[in-house]
């Protein structure tokens, strides 16, 4: 994917749960060009957030990020990622249930792929988690954005986002496992 001065930047995607709670980790990291909130791995094109979170789609909630691998390489997107979510829920994410709010890495190319592979499995050695690792490394599927009122939400209405971040579990999870986080 070809940008503009000269820079060429690629693309991640990522599912953990609610996607407002996973734009803003990424967004303030250097050489993140854009992250969109929106839905993929599953079946209907061009879903509503009524028709994934119906649990009928076969979608995930997820982030796409585009980045300059120069500045912010995959393999520390990864890193982020891991600290914002529970690798180790198999239903959703803290008080978000169901297949929609359930987390996966979703690779473009077979480096990224590997990447999240071996990221997973050096996750898994370190013992911070006492139950197996059990997000999904999936092919990257067409990404479609959500709703614009969707779109960088921590920004819009910061408010209601720091009141979701703390009431549905997610903000003290991250301190808990991966320490002071202020910025959730």
């Amino acid at each position: 994917m070809k940008m503009s001065n000269d820079h060429t930047f690629q693309k991640a995607t990522f599912a953990g749960g609610c996607f407002w709670c996973m734009v803003k980790p990424f967004d303030q990291q250097p050489g993140i060009e854009s992250v969109t909130s929106g839905y993929t791995g599953g079946a209907t094109p061009n879903p509503s957030y009524q028709e994934v979170c119906s649990e009928t789609t076969g979608h995930y909630e997820a982030v796409q990020i585009v980045y300059d691998p120069e500045v912010f390489p995959y393999d520390e997107l990864l890193e982020v990622y891991w600290q914002q979510i529970d690798p180790t829920d198999p239903g959703g994410q803290f008080f978000d249930r169901g297949h929609s709010y359930k987390t996966a890495i979703f690779y473009h190319d077979e480096k990224q792929r590997i990447l999240a592979e071996h990221s997973k499995q050096d996750l898994e050695k370190s013992g911070k988690f006492n139950k197996p690792i059990v997000t999904a490394i999936l092919p990257a599927k067409e990404f479609y954005p959500a709703e614009e009122y969707h779109q960088e939400y921590y920004k819009k209405n910061p408010v209601h986002y720091q009141r979701y971040s703390h009431g549905s579990g997610r903000a003290s999870f991250i301190k808990e496992k991966w320490g002071e986080n202020d910025e959730q």
